[in-house]
């Protein structure tokens, strides 16, 4: 059967599809190493996205946002990187209940060499890859993989 209602794109969802299998079936195993220390993609990227915030100060719901994730599973993830070593809570302002999350010495070292490493074997060629579509046309791409999903 012809699928025919994706059009012109089916290789493009075919291949995000493919991307998004492989990287699904790695996403919350722990089977990265550095320094000692045992972490995964997901803890990875709130990692990241905490180092990042360091400049945008946003909540911790707009950074799970950001992520895609929902505000639960984004606290699991920051209790696991805590327990690890890996960041530290401490108040946000005045109120107490309020936590600000902030990626320590340990947790820095940690992502610059993950960093290091994940250019150099996997986003390098992606990037050139990349590298043939238009600054131009990169917006309406990104904005593509965000649209939302029905099923939410």
């Amino acid at each position: 059967m012809k699928l025919e209602w994706m059009g012109e794109y089916r290789d493009i969802v075919e291949a995000l599809i493919h991307y998004c299998n492989r990287y699904s079936a790695a996403y919350k195993a722990e089977k990265m190493e550095l320094f000692g220390t045992n972490f995964s993609f997901a803890q990875i990227q709130v990692l990241e996205y905490l180092l990042e915030n360091e400049d945008l100060s946003q909540n911790m719901s707009q950074i799970a946002e950001r992520l895609g994730i929902s505000r639960s599973n984004f606290t699991k993830i920051v209790n696991r990187l805590e327990a690890k070593g890996l960041v530290e809570k401490q108040p946000a302002g005045n109120n107490r209940k309020e936590l600000q999350v902030c990626v320590n010495e340990k947790g820095r070292k940690l992502y610059s060499e993950y960093s290091s490493q994940i250019l150099e074997k996997h986003f390098s060629f992606m990037f050139d890859a990349l590298k043939e579509i238009p600054t131009e046309y990169r917006d309406a791409i990104s904005r593509a993989l965000k649209t939302p999903f029905i099923a939410q």
